[in-house]
């Protein structure tokens, strides 16, 4: 799923460590993660950091919501960790509604107006009863 693109040059080879964990270099951040971000926020990014495990990007999962569910899903035209192209066919193969914005990897913190715009018109559509909207 992650290799359907080409990586974003910026985008960093991530692998796991002497004990399995996958950490993202502190360079990352500003260059791929969150390149919209302030000096601070780029600071608390790398201070809270929590490493993931192969497994848990690799493990099947139940059923996901999104089969039963109105979904949205953000595509967000600047991040480097996943291609554009590649967000957009997960959104597809949801049948979600999609937005699109030019931001980063983590637009919740670099561009969070976008993000609550998002829920807000997923949370009335669905407290409506309106049908899905779409792009």
């Amino acid at each position: 799923m992650f290799y359907r693109s080409p990586a974003h040059p910026d985008a960093p080879t991530l692998a796991p460590d002497a004990q399995g964990l996958i950490w993202l270099p502190d360079e990352a951040f500003a260059a791929a993660f969150a390149q919209n971000a302030s000096a601070e926020e780029l600071a608390v990014f790398q201070a809270v950091q929590r490493p993931i495990t192969p497994e848990s990007i690799t493990t099947p999962v139940g059923r996901p919501r999104w089969k039963d569910l109105p979904s949205w899903f953000l595509i967000a035209e600047k991040d480097r960790m996943i291609p554009a192209e590649t967000q957009r066919f997960m959104a597809e193969h949801m049948q979600a509604t999609v937005r699109t914005h030019p931001v980063d990897h983590a637009p919740l913190v670099t561009a969070p107006s976008s993000v609550t715009t998002i829920i807000l018109e997923a949370a009335d559509h669905v407290a409506s009863g309106s049908p899905q909207g779409s792009e």
